[in-house]
């Protein structure tokens, strides 16, 4: 169906692709994987015409596409669907998939009454669960994908590429985008699959494609390799110990949370946190584990309950007073959420900190550089990056600069969220590494993940979430995924464990 031949594309003192070529049958669902930077989105949008190859070709269902342009591909069948969704969000289900090309009455107004039937018709070839007049913001992740994909398959797409779909996504709603994309595979529409989460490539895909430093490594079947043989090939190393020992001097209590309670969000959670300790937060989405870090680094105002720090009761009001007692939160969308995108590191690092680099009214510019230049060194981010915009880093080293921020507002309790989503295998190990590190300088750290590998490698105990409540919290050393699991999904009304 699809053929990419000597593909190489260059920017300035970078070259992103190098002679690379990949093949994709009809109904195939090939993955495309490597390291952030490997080249991976350059390809696609090459293949989606937002960008031109300096050389080779691109080759659908036979035809050469001469002068690719992004409708010119949409035309061909070609739809991507970013990890950013593209959605309009104050606007309908319907009005999203028929975006750009509403139908029309014969006195040419918009025909809602058409639209609408058209989306229930697509959505119900489909099997998607979604009202034509629900307004995109009020859907979950997992439902926008759905509205991506609907809106992919009202103009015809013969190939849709997926670009890391299931970053915040929660075994439910995976086994759902799962289901869709086997069916349409088998309906003939053909799949192209990114994602660093490898395990998932085993459960979906047939064929893939390793691309590394701009070039083809190799394709070939997914049935013949390995999780340790990709990972050996992407980075170019052995990473069989990708989470580091558990050596960790645990002290003694820093945190307590009591009764902790938001109505119809969180119900009455309560646990303790000690000095040097990675306590970890599972649950599927919606559970509640967000909304636990957010509580209490006073994002989101609690109805009830009381949280001591080092044994003296904190009133957080807002995130400000949550930052003065040395709380941090490395969120979940470090994007939206954690950076000023268009800042460079420097102004990322100090924005929390404001007053440490304040003389006489002014900032010390000098002693600010130092501090970021510091952090740069003691969390292995890109070398001498205090002067990039923080839009041009890879996901790995943007993580890097939101925790940077954090340790320069001098945190004791670090909270993170999904720490590594979106972030290649090579980049997780490096993040682990500096959790751990942080561990042994005495901070403390919350940690919300919705890989359960990643909280059993990581953390000395896991607390679990079910609907708001907390279901149980276990010694990891004692837990596997399958138990974790069930206190995921098991009645709310079970008693915790201490």
């Amino acid at each position: 169906m699809l053929k990419m031949n000597h593909i190489s594309k260059e920017f300035p003192g970078v070259k992103a692709l190098d002679d690379v070529s990949i093949s994709v049958e009809k109904g195939e669902i090939h993955a495309l994987i490597g390291e952030n930077g490997a080249g991976k989105s350059t390809l696609i949008k090459i293949l989606s015409g937002a960008y031109t190859a300096d050389s080779g070709e691109v080759i659908i269902d036979g035809e050469i596409i001469k002068n690719p342009s992004p409708a010119l591909m949409i035309e061909k069948g070609i739809a991507v669907i970013y990890q950013e969704l593209m959605l309009l969000e104050h606007r309908t289900v319907a009005e999203n998939i028929f975006i750009g090309r509403y139908p029309k009455t014969k006195f040419g107004f918009v025909d809602y009454k058409k639209m609408r039937e058209d989306t229930l018709k697509i959505t119900k070839e489909l099997s998607l669960d979604l009202d034509p007049d629900a307004i995109v913001s009020d859907l979950s992740v997992a439902k926008r994908q759905m509205v991506e994909i609907a809106k992919a398959m009202s103009r015809n797409a013969k190939l849709i590429v997926l670009d890391e779909p299931t970053a915040v996504l929660g075994e439910s709603e995976l086994e759902g985008l799962f289901k869709i994309v086997r069916e349409l595979s088998q309906k003939g529409i053909t799949f192209i699959y990114i994602s660093h989460r490898l395990k998932e490539i085993f459960e979906l895909c047939t064929t893939l494609t390793i691309l590394k430093d701009g070039k083809l490594v190799e394709t070939g079947k997914v049935c013949d390799y390995s999780i340790d043989m990709l990972v050996t090939k992407m980075v170019g190393r052995d990473m069989s110990d990708i989470y580091p020992p558990k050596q960790r001097n645990i002290g003694e209590e820093i945190l307590r949370v009591e009764n902790l309670t938001r109505k119809g969000i969180l119900h009455g959670i309560s646990f303790s946190l000690r000095k040097g300790e990675i306590l970890g937060i599972s649950g599927l989405a919606g559970s509640g584990r967000t909304e636990i870090l957010r509580a209490i680094m006073g994002v989101d105002p609690i109805d009830s309950g009381y949280i001591r720090i080092n044994g003296k009761i904190c009133e957080f009001k807002n995130p400000r007073d949550a930052i003065n007692a040395k709380l941090g939160l490395v969120p979940e969308e470090r994007k939206t959420q954690g950076l000023l995108l268009k800042q460079d590191v420097t102004y990322n690092t100090s924005i929390a900190s404001l007053k440490k680099f304040v003389s006489k009214g002014f900032i010390n510019t000098k002693k600010e550089r130092k501090a970021a230049k510091d952090f740069v060194e003691k969390l292995r981010t890109k070398p001498g990056a205090i002067n990039i915009i923080t839009q041009n880093m890879s996901g790995g080293n943007q993580q890097k600069v939101v925790l940077s921020k954090c340790l320069s507002c001098e945190c004791q309790i670090l909270l993170v969220d999904e720490p590594t989503r979106g972030i290649d295998v090579g980049a997780k190990q490096e993040i682990y590494n500096i959790l751990n590190e942080l561990t042994k300088d005495g901070i403390s750290i919350i940690m919300v993940s919705s890989e359960l590998p990643e909280l059993l490698g990581m953390c000395d105990r896991i607390m679990v979430m079910n609907e708001g409540h907390m279901t149980a919290i276990v010694d990891a050393k004692d837990a596997d995924e399958e138990l974790l699991m069930y206190y995921a999904t098991c009645d709310v009304s079970a008693s915790a464990s201490a």
